[in-house]
């Protein structure tokens, strides 16, 4: 069992549309995957069109006075389950605080479910905290969405500082850049030069396309309901180069 990450410190960056559509594509090629919904916005439950709820609450969850199998979710897809949102999530830095060894936390819960899943995806909330902690000790991959601004290639900097400084497990980190607006020749320029002068940035760009907006209509993966969009061809590229470097 592979566990892939999608998390940024800053947020509005493309993190959930990645997260879905990966799973999604995940399942396609006949992996058993399960994706969790860790932001307490539920973005990814309402996607999926599951309720944002955990039965017991978020707590007991983290706790581990309730099983994390049972609060699991299907989805209307074949081989994609969903472990939904709850807003109490928005404390889980205090919940995890209160556990013993809190930053393996998460490790120890997925650890059980190997045994029913091949890949499982975390879509993270944004920022640094003991929950993100607790997601790069667990996870064996990080991808990393980026808008291709100054700002954003400072924001990946901080975060390799981050997991520089860690002890112990470190995930691998995958960058890519994502809510690319062609008509930006900045945009155009760093898209291109990053992943010539890193490893650790991908080759494939996802486009800024109303498509993927309309994810929050259609409450449906891109790939699922416009699979010959030049959306959903981005999102399968992407797959295909996370596979291939991270799994």
């Amino acid at each position: 069992m592979k566990i892939l990450a999608t998390y940024n410190i800053k947020g509005g960056v493309g993190k959930t549309a990645t997260a879905v559509n990966l799973s999604y594509l995940a399942a396609q090629d006949g992996l058993r995957v399960l994706l969790w919904d860790l932001d307490p916005q539920a973005a990814a439950s309402f996607l999926f069109r599951i309720r944002p709820r955990v039965k017991g609450g978020g707590k007991a969850l983290i706790r581990g006075s309730r099983e994390i199998d049972a609060s699991i979710k299907g989805t209307d897809f074949e081989h994609l389950d969903l472990l939904p949102a709850d807003f109490t999530y928005r404390n889980l830095d205090l919940v995890l605080g209160a556990t013993k060894k809190p930053t393996r936390r998460l490790a120890r819960l997925l650890a059980p479910l190997g045994r029913d899943y091949d890949v499982i995806f975390l879509d993270c909330p944004p920022g640094i905290s003991l929950l993100s902690e607790s997601v790069l000790y667990a996870a064996d991959g990080l991808l990393v969405p980026l808008i291709p601004t100054t700002l954003s290639l400072r924001t990946l900097d901080q975060l390799t500082e981050f997991i520089g400084s860690l002890d112990g497990h470190r995930p691998d980190v995958l960058a890519f850049f994502s809510m690319i607006d062609r008509r930006k020749r900045l945009h155009l320029d760093i898209a291109s030069q990053l992943p010539e002068e890193r490893a650790d940035v991908a080759a494939t760009t996802i486009p800024s396309l109303s498509l993927i907006e309309r994810m929050s209509v259609e409450r449906a993966p891109v790939a699922a309901f416009a699979p010959r969009s030049r959306a959903a061809q981005s999102y399968r590229d992407l797959w295909a180069e996370v596979r291939a470097r991270v799994l």
